[in-house]
């Protein structure tokens, strides 16, 4: 069920912090790991559950690669509480 991925990405703080942010606007891994004072690689990993769990896209430009949140991983958690 792809509601417990979604619960279980933006269980963890600093996914959620990095959610919010790509909510915002799009950002490259280095902005990410500078405002957030994590390594690249450990931002890279938090990505990658993020994007799992459709919360985020990614769009190359060039050398870089941007995320972005996208809506939808949320609607598919929004239609689940709306059942409960």
């Amino acid at each position: 069920m792809a509601y417990q991925a979604v619960l279980s990405a933006l269980a963890d703080p600093t996914r959620r912090r990095l959610f919010e942010r790509l909510r915002r606007r799009p950002h490259t891994v280095g902005e990410l790991a500078r405002a957030q004072a994590i390594s690249q690689p450990a931002i890279s990993q938090h990505l990658k559950v993020l994007r799992d769990a459709r919360l985020v896209t990614v769009r190359p430009e060039g050398t870089r690669r941007y995320y972005q949140a996208t809506p939808a991983g949320l609607r598919e958690l929004r239609a689940w509480l709306e059942g409960m």
